[in-house]
């Protein structure tokens, strides 16, 4: 405002300029459903088509996929993730295949490649330790050496408390994460494997409130659900500032799309329906965690699930299958496994209610916020290898166990869930 109380037009940007387009782009795919429908139909998941799109895709990928050999983890990930809260993930046809390559793909040394043959890689690792206990079996279960992974983890260790990603690889948020799930969910997470990591996300939290990838960088969603999960997964977001990290992800949704941006002046992405979506029942439980009296919302921690769900929905889905970034993309297997698992987040409330937009049947099952697993699998999973003898690396008993953090919210969640029912 110039002096005299004058109204100054601010010139357009590139960044402007798009985001406008955004807004325009989900405002046709609105206005086109409240046409189309009268507004007298529901909002409707088309289930089938989602499903028949992904099952191609775990069968076998197109040639034009050849450049993301070393991600072949990520897709039986993505693929068995988005069909499994779909509820159409069938284990009698796909545990012993997805079992059986995901064994090609583990190095001798620990952990898992991003393909047969290739190096260790803490992503893939925790792609395929996922996709495992997704696949639910025992033979699942069994095809992780944790012997190998145990010591595969430490070797990634770095002197500033995080993670590289390789062996001479890159030390950033996604390590700690990677490194933190991929121990809690085999049961092999020790103190020694968890020491310094409180200490190194915390000096990657922003001025802003968020998580940097790495210190000194910008908030990111990603990189701050990474970090957040790490820590919630030990037990220790204290070492955060919680009111810090919520006032930072509460405003990263957009209040004309509403779905989530990643950063700031960043446009909308489906894919932080769960980067950023999954962040706020986090916090919940880690105020709960710090002892912290908090007023929550009665169902839903902080943000808005309707508008949440409504993008994703009329914005998201594509004709063909799948879901996409916004509208005017493609869809792909990594957005239709996160904006999945972000609606499931805004449909399951943290007190266990449940908020659904549009036709009853959208309803998808419960992922578990600290792995992105069904809750069921996680629970079932933590039954196997919670039996299991000490493990022994080296001649050293290990005496692993899953995140007390983790373990504790979800029993909780299935406790809440199970007292609505």
């Amino acid at each position: 405002m110039a002096p005299g109380g004058v109204m100054l037009e601010c010139p357009a940007t590139i960044t402007s300029l798009e985001q406008q387009k955004a807004e325009n782009d989900v405002k046709n795919c609105f206005t086109t459903f409240l046409m189309n429908s009268n507004g007298q139909a529901d909002i409707l998941l088309n289930r089938e088509l989602h499903t028949s799109w992904l099952k191609r895709g775990l069968r076998s990928l197109p040639t034009n996929f050849a450049g993301l050999d070393a991600s072949r983890p990520w897709f039986v990930y993505w693929i068995s993730h988005a069909l499994e809260v779909l509820d159409d993930y069938d284990e009698s046809i796909w545990a012993s295949k997805v079992a059986s390559f995901l064994s090609q793909c583990q190095h001798p040394t620990g952990g898992f490649a991003g393909g047969p043959c290739q190096l260790s890689h803490l992503a893939p690792t925790y792609a395929a330790v996922s996709a495992l206990v997704i696949a639910g079996s025992e033979a699942a279960y069994k095809a992780v050496d944790r012997e190998t992974m145990y010591r595969f983890l430490m070797s990634m260790k770095s002197p500033d408390g995080g993670f590289k990603m390789h062996h001479e690889g890159e030390t950033d948020m996604r390590g700690s994460y990677c490194a933190l799930a991929v121990a809690s969910m085999l049961h092999i997470l020790t103190d020694e494997l968890a020491d310094g990591i409180p200490e190194y996300i915390r000096r990657c939290q922003t001025w802003e409130g968020g998580l940097a990838g790495e210190e000194g960088l910008e908030a990111h969603g990603g990189y701050s659900y990474c970090g957040l999960a790490a820590l919630c997964i030990i037990g220790k977001a204290h070492a955060l500032d919680l009111h810090a990290f919520l006032n930072w992800a509460a405003h990263k949704q957009m209040a004309h799309e509403g779905g989530f941006q990643g950063r700031a002046n960043k446009l909308v992405d489906s894919c932080y329906n769960f980067w950023l979506g999954g962040i706020f029942p986090l916090l919940h439980e880690a105020f709960r965690q710090k002892g912290e009296d908090v007023a929550l919302p009665e169902n839903h921690s902080w943000f808005a699930p309707s508008p949440l769900q409504t993008y994703g929905l009329l914005a998201c889905q594509h004709a063909g299958g799948g879901l996409k970034d916004k509208p005017g993309k493609s869809a792909d297997f990594y957005h239709t496994c996160y904006a999945l698992s972000g609606l499931s987040v805004s449909q399951h409330g943290v007190d266990g209610a449940t908020c659904v937009v549009g036709d009853p049947s959208n309803l998808l099952q419960k992922t578990d916020i600290y792995y992105n697993v069904s809750i069921e699998k996680a629970e079932r999973k933590s039954a196997f290898f919670e039996k299991l003898p000490p493990l022994v690396v080296d001649g050293r008993q290990i005496c692993g166990q899953e995140g007390e953090g983790a373990l504790a919210g979800r029993r909780r969640a299935l406790d809440q869930a199970d007292r609505r029912v």
